[in-house]
C-alpha cells in the first residue's frame, strides 16, 4: 500500500490511496484546536481496528458460507493525558447472520476478530474492551 498524505492547513490532512485514488480527510478534534468536522487521526485508528475485525470475521464467514451482512461495531475512543494518546478503546460487536450460529461458530468468529492485524498492532498500554453480541 502506498498513500500520499497532504497537510491542507487548519489542522486538516488529506490522504489518498495511490492505487485507487480514494481520499480520506481528517481534522484535529475540537478539544485539540481543530475543526472536528470529520474523523480525527485517532478516530481513524479506532475505525481501522473495527474495520479490520469485521473484515477478518468476514473472511472466516465466507470460508464457512455464512452471511454476516449488516454486522457492525460501535466503537468508542477514550483519550488519555500526559502524553495525549488513545487510552481506551471500547468495541461493541454486533454480529448479524442469516444462519443460526452455534456456540462453537460464535467462538470461531470471536477468535477471527481477535486475530486481526490492527488489533495485534495496538500498544498493550491501551485498554481494550470488546463485547461480542450475536
Amino acid at each position: 500500500m502506498t498513500a500520499k498524505i497532504i497537510y491542507k492547513g487548519l489542522l486538516r490532512t488529506e490522504a489518498t490511496h495511490v492505487a485507487s485514488d480514494t481520499t480520506i480527510v481528517t481534522d484535529a478534534p475540537v478539544d485539540n484546536h481543530g475543526l472536528g468536522t470529520t474523523f480525527s487521526p485517532t478516530d481513524m485508528l479506532v475505525s481501522s481496528l473495527a474495520s479490520c475485525m469485521l473484515t477478518i470475521m468476514g473472511i472466516k464467514a465466507q470460508d464457512k458460507e455464512w452471511n454476516l451482512k449488516d454486522s457492525y461495531i460501535e466503537a468508542t475512543k477514550i483519550m488519555a493525558d500526559n502524553p495525549r494518546r488513545v487510552g481506551e478503546i471500547h468495541l461493541n460487536v454486533f454480529i448479524k447472520s442469516e444462519q443460526e450460529l452455534s456456540t462453537s461458530d460464535k467462538k470461531i468468529l470471536e477468535n477471527a476478530g481477535n486475530t486481526c492485524p490492527v488489533l495485534k498492532s495496538i500498544h498493550p498500554d491501551i485498554v481494550l474492551k470488546i463485547n461480542y453480541n450475536f
